[in-house]
């Protein structure tokens, strides 16, 4: 079965000039380019990539279109967050297509994937289409992922063949886990008849129940009921062994410790197809910051022990993390502002992650900025089959500019997102984004 394609797979735009990017480093990890280049787009793709006779050398003079002067900067594939949450249908106070797609260009990503867990969930071809209809309007590329089952309750499989034509790119319950491991394995045995993967949200409920933080000594200190590790990994080693058994790709979402990176690790030794994605929160921030009660501090899975944000950032390190993912989840205040065992679980992401990643990733020398590049990028493109995630002749224009060395304070108040659950509000983050280009048209600049 195939996939419908689009005729506007993009939001609707006037037809962008003729744009060079001119003088900077350019990093496109598929090919292994980094190295000061001339990017010369047209008509909505790259034209071509000139690393001779660059610009830069002559006064950055030339009749063939508009000029962005990307000296000292670095040009790199438009970021891609397979992990967000738009709130709509359903939640628009929240969040919304255009809301959430604002977001992103702002934190310099050019194509984002929406999850099910909509009030009604994406679970029909209908709500996929209505989800592709928004995005026509939105800033970025919008990639809607179905549910897995119907109404996100783990008991009959949605219509995951209808939602694949309509142009579905994946399948998930994220919010919730599919209990049933005889649900899950009819999904997976369908998700491989369309070559598509389902995005697992590890977490036995049997164990979590009414957990709010990581299982530890910090909750039994504080009094909080606490989610142990265990939750999340028996069931990522229950799916990883569902895989292997029906061949099918499982993308492992938000992992969060160092077990499930052990296991994942072992089960791409033994080349069964899992892929896997953490959140900057996870690998920046740990458990004790719980002590503060910020409800922003909230979310699943829980921030876990010192050990495990090592070993997340080992997995990075080695590869066996495939891809930085946001899970981008918006929330009003007035939920937020409660205590702390009341309030529902997630933080926003898309405007802090990459300087997040260049923060605790790259200045600290875990990854290169080619290596974290790869992991917001071409990655996440290979996993869900995205026409995207390459600086290349005949790609779209998809780039994002970056000053790699200029620091910046967050400022929540200005987000572009409708909300503002946030828990890095003050916190001074290196690399900043200048430039979001989407198709070739300009679609964020950053204020002077």
């Amino acid at each position: 079965m195939k996939r419908a394609v689009r005729k506007k797979p993009v939001p609707k735009k006037s037809q962008a000039e003729n744009l060079i990017i001119a003088g900077g480093k350019v990093i496109d990890p598929a090919s292994g380019l980094e190295e000061m280049a001339d990017v010369y787009l047209q008509a909505g793709q790259i034209q071509k990539i000139e690393t001779k006779r660059l610009l830069s050398g002559k006064k950055l003079k030339s009749s063939w279109g508009e000029i962005i002067d990307a000296r000292g900067k670095l040009a790199v594939p438009g970021l891609i967050d397979m992990h967000v949450h738009l709130r709509e249908p359903g939640r628009e106070d929240e969040e919304t297509i255009l809301s959430g797609s604002e977001a992103a260009v702002a934190g310099g990503f050019t194509t984002i994937c929406c999850m099910p867990n909509t009030d009604p969930p994406l679970d029909s071809q209908e709500k996929i289409k209505f989800v592709l209809e928004r995005a026509q309007s939105a800033r970025c590329r919008v990639f809607p992922i179905g549910a897995v089952t119907k109404k996100r309750e783990g008991k009959e499989l949605a219509e995951l063949g209808d939602m694949f034509t309509a142009g579905a790119v994946a399948f998930t319950d994220d919010g919730y886990p599919v209990m049933s491991s005889e649900v899950m394995r009819r999904a997976m045995e369908y998700s491989k008849m369309f070559d598509v993967p389902i995005i697992d949200h590890c977490e036995d409920l049997c164990l979590s129940q009414n957990g709010v933080m990581n299982e530890s000594f910090v909750s039994t200190t504080l009094g909080l009921p606490g989610i142990p590790a265990a939750s999340e990994e028996l069931m990522v080693y229950r799916d990883i062994k569902l895989a292997e058994y029906t061949g099918a790709r499982v993308h492992i979402a938000h992992v969060s410790t160092a077990g499930s990176v052990e296991l994942i690790r072992e089960a791409k030794k033994k080349n069964i197809a899992v892929t896997s994605e953490v959140t900057p929160h996870h690998f920046t921030l740990t458990d004790e910051v719980i002590r503060t009660f910020d409800t922003n501090y909230k979310m699943k899975p829980p921030l876990r022990a010192r050990a495990d944000v090592e070993a997340l950032k080992e997995g990075l390190r080695d590869g066996t993390i495939d891809c930085i993912a946001t899970d981008h989840a918006p929330h009003s205040s007035e939920e937020k502002e409660v205590e702390f065992d009341q309030a529902p679980f997630g933080i926003l992401g898309l405007e802090t992650a990459l300087g997040l990643v260049v923060t605790e990733l790259i200045d600290k020398g875990i990854l290169t900025w080619s290596q974290a590049i790869a992991k917001l990028t071409v990655n996440p493109a290979k996993i869900l089959k995205l026409n995207a995630g390459r600086i290349k002749g005949g790609m779209p224009a998809d780039i994002t500019i970056i000053a790699p060395e200029t620091s910046w304070a967050v400022d929540v108040s200005k987000f572009k997102s409708k909300s503002r659950n946030s828990p890095f509000g003050g916190w001074k983050l290196r690399g900043k984004v200048l430039f979001t280009i989407v198709e070739g048209e300009v679609v964020f600049r950053a204020e002077k």
